[in-house]
């Protein structure tokens, strides 16, 4: 529904046509390949596989290709790993059509676009050390509720080796315990319990 309302939104601008639509992270690659569009409108969260993960793809095969993202989301990381995966431009669904089209113009123009209300998250996110992936693995499993006995027989380490994880993840995350280190993951959009 929100694509049938976007691409009659989008046919009715003189300067604009949509030319193919996709559910998901493979059929927007197919769908890239047989259309090469000027321009793609990606989601951030698609089933199967994430908007970044899908633009990662369609980036590595087409260097050129303008990607905006659009979504419902605001949480920095999801801002951080799509723009990292080769999306010129993020907005917001909330967004105002106007502003919509703006972003859409300035993409395709060749500039970027973040939304005023994400931009103040990504400059917080860039301060921010990344984690490893063995840290969000470690993390994740804290946010489920595991202790670090059950971490480490779940990874095959050493519990002191979890703890190790767990110090770096507060410190990273710039939070003093475990409960602060899962609740700001997600609502940063660093992890996920999908």
């Amino acid at each position: 529904m929100v694509r049938m309302g976007l691409s009659a939104s989008l046919n009715v601008e003189p300067d604009m046509e949509v030319v193919a639509e996709a559910g998901n992270g493979e059929a927007a690659l197919g769908a890239y390949r047989q259309h090469l569009p000027s321009l793609v409108i990606m989601d951030v969260r698609l089933p199967g596989s994430s908007g970044a993960e899908a633009t990662a793809a369609i980036a590595q095969e087409f260097p050129d290709a303008r990607v905006l993202m659009l979504s419902t989301h605001s949480g920095e990381e999801e801002v951080f790993r799509s723009l990292q995966a080769g999306a010129r431009g993020y907005i917001l669904k909330s967004a105002i059509r106007e502003e919509l089209l703006r972003a859409i113009r300035e993409v395709y123009g060749g500039r970027r676009y973040i939304d005023p209300a994400v931009a103040p998250l990504l400059a917080a996110r860039m301060q921010h050390r990344s984690l490893t992936s063995r840290e969000l693995e470690v993390l994740r499993m804290v946010a489920k509720g595991l202790g670090n006995k059950e971490i480490a027989a779940s990874l095959n380490i050493a519990e002191v080796t979890v703890k190790l994880h767990v110090s770096h993840v507060l410190d990273k995350l710039s939070v003093k315990d475990r409960t602060e280190a899962a609740t700001a993951a997600l609502q940063r959009g660093i992890i996920s319990l999908d």
